[in-house]
């Protein structure tokens, strides 16, 4: 009597890069419900005075954070895609690195822009600055750190980027 060995199922004995696409869901469903609450009376303060967009929005996410109705509609834009392109570990790791950069592009934008002016469209402001340079970094040193493509050997996993 012969006796079958069954060997677990992987979904891929080559690379492993789960860890980036979970870390890029994370972060897509933080936005998603960054932009649902910021329509939310109570959480955005001073939600009667939120324009569509520009400067002279009086809604504040968490008492902290400039919105209008345009900025709450890119966090909710920018979660989507998060969400589609972490379907692929090379999707998440670009929306996490492609996502990094424009957060630290807006946070550039952020220290430029007169407050008051009509170039402040998005609106920001110093709190809001300050989340754009954490996230940037934040977003970027995770695709960096959880993107790195690992293989399999008969010793146990080693990097192969």
């Amino acid at each position: 009597m012969s006796t079958a060995h069954h060997l677990p199922h992987r979904q891929s004995d080559t690379t492993v890069l789960q860890p980036v696409r979970s870390a890029a869901v994370i972060v897509a469903g933080v936005f998603a419900v960054v932009g649902v609450l910021g329509f939310v009376p109570g959480v955005t303060r001073d939600f009667a005075d939120i324009t569509f967009a520009g400067h002279h929005s009086g809604a504040m996410l968490l008492g902290a954070f400039e919105v209008s109705v345009l900025h709450n509609l890119v966090h909710l834009a920018f979660g989507a895609a998060g969400m589609a392109m972490a379907r692929s570990s090379k999707g998440a790791r670009e929306f996490l690195l492609l996502g990094g950069v424009i957060y630290l592009v807006l946070w550039v934008y952020g220290m430029v822009v007169d407050y008051d002016s009509r170039a402040n469209f998005v609106p920001v402001n110093a709190a809001d600055n300050w989340l754009h340079l954490g996230l940037g970094v934040a977003m970027i040193a995770t695709a960096l750190l959880f993107g790195v493509k690992v293989e399999r050997t008969p010793l146990g996993p080693i990097d192969a980027d």
